[in-house]
């Protein structure tokens, strides 16, 4: 007998890559840079990623997931100080570098308004990361608790005291 356990719509796990495939009709600039390649931005971000670091695909890919979910997660909390540690840091300057395509979540996500990046110099030393990561559980995310935990003691954490940043 197998017994299958419906969840509630509310408890849905949001997925990192349709948030960002999502973005694709609010890039306006240098979109012939962006879509010329016929990828999806999810697909864009990924070799971009491959291309600037030495990791293999799986890699990348958790990369980017877990950096959507920390943006995403910056952008709809700015009240909750957050932070990431060295390795899903890549991911996130990967989506703050494509500049159209940052323009583009914050055009969607953030109301339209500039999503700042301001890190601190000292990296903070306590477990930052680790709960930044049991937030974005509890909003929703499938959070890839190994990445977290690499860093679970030394995150790079932005100044959320400056206006809009993360």
């Amino acid at each position: 007998m197998t017994v299958t356990l419906d969840q509630p719509a509310s408890i849905r796990t949001r997925d990192p890559k349709e948030l960002l495939n999502a973005v694709s009709p609010h890039i306006t600039e240098l979109t012939v840079n962006v879509f010329d390649s016929g990828m999806s931005l999810w697909d864009r971000e990924v070799a971009l990623l491959l291309r600037d670091h030495t990791m293999v695909r799986d890699m990348a890919e958790r990369i980017l997931g877990n950096a959507v979910m920390y943006s995403i997660g910056c952008i709809e909390h700015p009240e909750v100080h957050l932070g990431v540690g060295k390795l899903v840091d890549v991911g996130v300057h990967q989506l703050i570098l494509d500049t159209p395509v940052w323009f583009g979540i914050c055009r969607l996500y953030n109301g339209g308004a500039y999503k700042h990046h301001a890190p601190f110099i000292e990296r903070r030393r306590d477990g930052l990361c680790l709960r930044t990561a049991d937030f974005l559980k509890s909003i929703g995310f499938d959070v890839d608790g190994e990445l977290w935990a690499i860093d679970g003691t030394d995150c790079s954490p932005c100044d959320n005291k400056v206006p809009d940043s993360h």
